[in-house]
């Protein structure tokens, strides 16, 4: 091997010595801080812009808009479900905004807000110190040391972080932007991560657990253009609500002839039995069984098709003080008009039932052949006008979630009128209104031959009692 020129370690001393006299922080030269020869008194200037009349109203308007969207929460949950106590926390913050602000509103002395000057003496000023990437300033020294206390900081955006450090790290941050503002941890990057809150300017708020400046975790968000979601959240992104399977919740199911019949096998239901055993796959209650409180039964579809165990299973369930409720399978191969009067004419209705229902499963492909999303709705609100003008009852709506966000986009107006039973198979809670979650195809139930979908009522005792009376839920 080739010996290296003794030349090459007199040009790194040369590069050396060359760094040190451009630049005296470097590792190799001695560092004495220098002191400032004066700190003057600090004079600072307090000014709080009075808000408009306007910019009032329009506060107090988006605060009152997300406690409407809370009162449906606190409705169908109670204090057992997760993030219940962190949303009542922001409720009552809510509640004492509004107050606020009604009253500056209404005191027009509020909207003259005077500049104020305050002298404060170079003693008494708090030491906090601007941090750097290698050290830090405070009251005119700078050190190298890992700093412990309060500091400000610019982020990688250009973005001011007043924040407090223990040993370098950041324990707790405030970051100010163009949007809104953050509070809680961050990593050293002093970008969002673990536990905080955003509140924006447009009045949306939420508070829980980040990763690079995005929810991810569990965490609520509130805002007053959509409801409040509370549940996990992915890389900012809601997955959904985690329900608590206890026994306090209200569970039901559904049959048809499909429960009655195996190929060739024949199965009766054993309605003195029937107890859900299994709430599926996917969703995990602790080896608790769960009593049956409700049950739908399928009655007819289309124009021709009738369930033959309809009756036998009415009359049965209801013996064992089972609410019954009956719902029609939608076909789009005959009219809304034609279905529900079929529906109604071979469908046995009694003082007591459940709300009667349409259940409407059509494929993307099936509905883009009748004309698409405005003629599938207009057959919905004929079907339902029909049913509840003949059974006096208001018609409860069967769909999955994905069809609410993908087809009802133009139709607020069932919505708003008829309650809504959501189809989602999975580990989450549908991220809508509703009164019934069919939560899965493949339960279990005792007394009951194969798999059964099971469903749970969205809200507690007090809630199902006051839909027993009503068959409306809002």
């Amino acid at each position: 091997m080739k010996k290296t020129p003794s030349t090459a370690t007199i040009a790194n001393i040369l590069v050396l010595a060359f760094a040190v006299l451009i630049n005296p922080l470097c590792p190799l030269t001695p560092y004495r801080p220098s002191t400032h020869p004066c700190i003057p008194d600090k004079v600072e200037i307090r000014y709080t812009r009075p808000l408009s009349p306007d910019s009032t109203l329009q506060l107090i308007r988006q605060a009152k808009e997300q406690l409407n969207e809370m009162n449906y929460y606190f409705k169908v949950h109670n204090v057992t479900d997760e993030g219940y106590n962190q949303v009542a926390r922001y409720r009552t913050y809510l509640l004492d905004k509004v107050s606020y602000l009604s009253k500056v509103y209404e005191d027009s002395a509020q909207q003259r807000v005077k500049s104020k000057t305050v002298h404060i003496p170079a003693k008494k000023r708090p030491y906090i110190a601007v941090k750097l990437p290698y050290g830090y300033w405070r009251a005119g020294h700078f050190y190298l040391s890992p700093l412990t206390g309060k500091a400000i900081v610019c982020d990688l955006q250009g973005r001011v972080v007043s924040a407090f450090f223990k040993a370098d790290t950041v324990v707790s941050a405030i970051r100010i932007d163009s949007k809104g503002i953050y509070r809680g941890q961050m990593d050293t990057l002093l970008q969002a991560r673990g536990q905080g809150t955003y509140e924006a300017n447009n009045g949306e708020y939420h508070e829980g657990f980040w990763s690079d400046n995005k929810p991810h975790g569990f965490g609520f968000h509130s805002s007053p253009s959509h409801s409040i979601q509370v549940g996990e959240w992915k890389a900012g992104r809601f997955l959904g609500e985690r329900m608590k399977y206890t026994a306090e919740r209200i569970y039901g199911i559904d049959v048809s002839r499909h429960q009655h019949e195996k190929g060739r096998k024949r199965y009766a239901i054993d309605w003195h039995k029937v107890r859900i055993t299994s709430l599926g796959t996917r969703h995990n209650a602790g080896g608790q069984t769960f009593p049956v409180s409700f049950v739908y039964i399928k009655s007819t579809e289309g124009t021709t098709i009738r369930n033959r165990y309809f009756l036998s299973d009415y009359i049965n369930a209801k013996k064992q003080g089972i609410r019954v409720g009956a719902y029609h399978f939608f076909s789009l191969k005959s009219s809304a008009t034609a279905q529900a009067n079929y529906f109604v004419n071979h469908t046995l209705f009694r003082k007591g039932d459940f709300p009667p229902v349409m259940d409407v499963e059509p494929t993307d492909g099936q509905i883009k052949k009748i004309g698409g999303d405005d003629v599938l709705m207009e057959r919905i609100r004929t079907f339902m006008s029909i049913v509840e003008r003949r059974t006096g009852m208001r018609p409860i709506l069967y769909v999955s979630q994905n069809f609410i966000k993908q087809h009802m986009a133009n139709a607020s107006d069932i919505k708003q009128k008829y309650n809504v039973w959501i189809a989602r198979y999975g580990q989450y809670r549908p991220d809508v209104k509703l009164v019934y979650w069919q939560l899965s195809a493949d339960g279990r139930v005792e007394g009951i031959n194969g798999p059964v979908d099971i469903n749970v009522f969205n809200g507690y005792q007090v809630q199902y009692e006051e839909f027993k009376q009503m068959g409306f839920y809002k």
